[in-house]
């Protein structure tokens, strides 16, 4: 399977970089579990500065709401209820229930190599039955230079689909983490073992590899506007968990 790297200064730009390099060098491989083809190889996106503007690319599925719930789903845990009823879990519940250690760990040490969150918990995620185990792996925070630097690592990542918001909902968690620990923002590296794209949406890629190469407007500035619009979707988020609850209490 084929090894690529890419970097850029900002999230946009490690991101299209790393469809770019999807498109060229990933491989037409079965995909039996899901009945159809994909293009796949293995990725590792470096963003030097995860908070550079403009922070958010136009290329994923969804808009501001869809992006602000996974956000809000990620650090703040709003689907946490669903755990038992039909979901095994979620990464925030997996992810809050070490980070106490992450945070005492790097105030006891800043210089410290023992910051890591497993996300993949192998009783759960290789139990018969299990159709959905964590993709999410394993985090790792660095304090160097009083900077926090997050390393990431995904067993599997739909390059199209879903990666853009992975890599924006835990760039938020190291903001959120680097706060607390009275730290700077540092770098953000994500590893994908299998960075993919199924066939079903190979013109969906295509359409993204398009825009990309010919230089069309593709970004929004997070800070200045597209914040605002993520924050005005929150009343209907909050609306649809609360929706979600109820129905779950009277079922």
């Amino acid at each position: 399977m084929y090894e690529a790297f890419v970097s850029g200064k900002s999230l946009p730009e490690a991101y299209h970089k790393s469809l770019l390099a999807l498109d060229e060098f990933g491989e037409i491989s079965e995909c039996p579990d899901y009945e159809q083809k994909q293009k796949e190889c293995s990725m590792t996106l470096f963003v030097e500065e995860p908070l550079m503007e403009p922070m958010i690319s136009k290329l994923f599925i969804g808009g501001h709401e869809e992006l602000e719930q996974y956000r809000q789903e990620v650090l703040d845990g709003i689907l946490d209820f669903r755990i038992g009823d039909g979901w095994d879990y979620t990464y925030h519940a997996r992810i809050e229930s070490q980070m106490p250690f992450v945070l005492e760990e790097l105030a006891r040490n800043r210089d410290s190599r023992r910051a890591v969150i497993d996300v993949r918990d192998w009783r759960a995620d290789t139990k018969a039955g299990n159709t959905g185990p964590a993709c999410l792996q394993h985090m790792q925070f660095l304090i160097r230079s009083d900077k926090l630097h997050l390393k990431v690592l995904m067993r599997s990542n739909d390059a199209p689909e879903a990666a853009f918001m992975n890599m924006f909902a835990f760039i938020m968690l190291q903001e959120r983490v680097a706060g607390k620990l009275n730290a700077k923002m540092g770098h953000y590296t994500h590893r994908a073992n299998s960075y993919h794209c199924y066939e079903k949406d190979f013109s969906l890629l295509n359409s993204y590899i398009k825009g990309i190469k010919a230089g069309k407007e593709i970004t929004f500035n997070y800070i200045d506007f597209y914040r605002e619009l993520m924050d005005e979707s929150k009343p209907l988020i909050s609306k649809k968990v609360k929706s979600l609850k109820e129905n779950r209490i009277n079922t």
